[in-house]
């Protein structure tokens, strides 16, 4: 009987010894295999790694160190980021669907009516919804198309502009700035800001630009979503609360002159600017899911992130490389003098002819894409890439910059050289992984047609309208290039250059 206690005590050491063993062996298992990446502190992860104010360069050196496929731990959000053609084609098209939903972001939220536009909505029924809206009413061929005179009136009213400053040091990027927004003001809202000193009126310039801001995606509560409360320590939530009541009441605003307009013009033809098509989706309560303003509204605000910053800092980027680059300079303004002849206007006809052009926009996308970090994805399920297990959950950073940059993909890849387009498929239509500005896959932006469009005319004519120069006593050397991270890339410094007029 004596024996009973100790034989107890070793049955239940053996017990816990049994279990504790085959916890390690099951744990050791079931562990995913993770994707490279460097070693974490507590409680903040990886963050600290992310200091610099340009996180896509950041990400760019890990990758170089543990590889095209980089697992960091963001605070409490565990994170996956791509850099090469290879692994951005297996997240973007292999996986897509398993990665095809959103991380709720902070901003985006109080921004964008609870995540109800397009680009920031989760994957699911109301986002199918709203998608092919979008890509059927909102920004089909045949709506782009019908609103080729607004491009055409917008492009005149830049180069009027550039005329006008002409005897002396031009703002070239203020210019693009204004027709970006009143290109995709007329578009979306059937008005300009421009005019009557509305821009100032309405702060409508400085909204964008908090927008722009506080949309960057790297905000520190959003790796800590169990500690909302540092969005206030921040001041964050109050910002972004401040920036939604003015959007909201402009929207209001507009929207209320549309109903006004429309009542009277109800049996007339005229063309229709998108508000006006989301108004009659609206209104009609056709079959499918069925909108609220809210959600008009936060599509409307998606309008303008694909329209105006995607357009303006394209053609910004796109005239500072040339003017940094003389020879192509040359190259491209004579491709189109000897297209459009002695004509002073460019047509949209004539744009498939501009082969050498189209390369430099190309090229343009390639070096400095307007999003360089991809708006992030989140995974609905376990996913494998490249042999690495991605668990459910896990945030996706696609690198655009970097894969642009990326010497497997590219030649001399920091040099600008459209040429290496002039004798290459690839495009930046979301098929060539290479080069996906606009993303690839059921997340890809559908405003590619009017963008493309926008900076394609525009830049011609001010190509075939003036020659161009920096000014006395500036060399390609001394311009700042350095760059303000946001949702979009802008350049701190606006370009100031010397405008002279081909025609007399």
């Amino acid at each position: 009987m004596a024996s009973l206690p100790w034989l107890l005590a070793s049955s239940t050491f053996l017990l816990f010894l049994l279990k504790f063993l085959f916890k390690q062996i099951f744990s050791t298992r079931t562990k995913p295999n993770l994707p490279p990446g460097p070693p974490k502190l507590p409680i903040i992860g990886n963050l600290h790694q992310l200091r610099d104010p340009n996180p896509h360069m950041c990400l760019r050196r890990l990758s170089n160190k543990f590889g095209p496929i980089l697992y960091l731990k963001l605070g409490q959000v565990p994170t996956v980021v791509v850099s090469s053609a290879k692994m951005a084609e297996a997240v973007l098209k292999t996986h897509d669907l398993s990665l095809s939903s959103r991380p709720t972001i902070f901003s985006a939220k109080h921004l964008f009516y609870n995540c109800t536009d397009i680009a920031f909505a989760p994957y699911g029924a109301y986002w199918r919804h709203i998608r092919k809206l979008c890509i059927l009413e909102l920004l089909s061929a045949k709506r782009v198309q019908s609103f080729s005179f607004v491009r055409e009136e917008e492009v005149a009213r830049l180069i009027s502009r550039v005329q006008e400053s002409c005897s002396s040091t031009v703002d070239l990027s203020k210019m693009l700035g204004l027709y970006a927004n009143d290109n995709l003001c007329r578009v979306a809202l059937g008005r300009d800001f421009s005019h009557r000193g509305e821009y100032d009126c309405h702060g409508f310039q400085k909204m964008l630009e908090e927008y722009q801001e506080l949309l960057g995606g790297f905000s520190i509560g959003d790796f800590f979503p169990s500690m909302e409360f540092i969005h206030s320590l921040t001041g964050l939530k109050p910002k972004l609360q401040d920036t939604f009541r003015r959007f909201d009441r402009l929207f209001d605003e507009i929207v209320n002159e549309h109903r006004i307009r429309r009542d009277h013009k109800r049996n007339q033809e005229h063309t229709k600017d998108l508000l006006d098509v989301l108004l009659d989706i609206l209104e009609n309560k056709s079959d499918g899911i069925h909108l609220t303003m809210d959600n008009v509204k936060a599509i409307m605000l998606d309008m303008f992130a694909a329209g105006t910053d995607t357009t303006f800092i394209t053609l910004d980027w796109g005239m500072t490389e040339l003017l940094m680059n003389p020879k192509v300079l040359e190259t491209a303004q004579a491709e189109v003098r000897k297209v459009v002849g002695e004509r002073r206007v460019v047509l949209e006809t004539d744009l498939p002819r501009l082969e050498y052009m189209k390369a430099v926009i190309k090229e343009t996308f390639r070096l400095h894409p307007p999003a360089p970090v991809l708006l992030p994805r989140e995974s609905m399920e376990d996913v494998t890439v490249d042999g690495f297990d991605i668990p459910a959950k896990t945030r996706v950073f696609v690198n655009a910059w970097a894969i642009g940059r990326d010497p497997e993909s590219w030649e001399n890849p920091e040099s600008f050289m459209p040429e290496r387009f002039l004798h290459s498929a690839i495009d930046f239509k979301g098929q060539d992984f290479e080069l996906i500005p606009f993303g690839a896959g059921r997340r890809s932006c559908p405003a590619v047609t009017f963008g493309t469009l926008s900076v394609e005319l525009a830049l011609a004519q001010l190509l075939h309208s003036f020659n161009w120069e920096l000014p006395p006593g500036t060399e390609a050397k001394d311009l700042d290039l350095r760059e303000n991270f946001g949702i979009t890339m802008h350049r701190i410094e606006h370009l100031m250059v010397i405008a002279k007029p081909h025609f007399p």
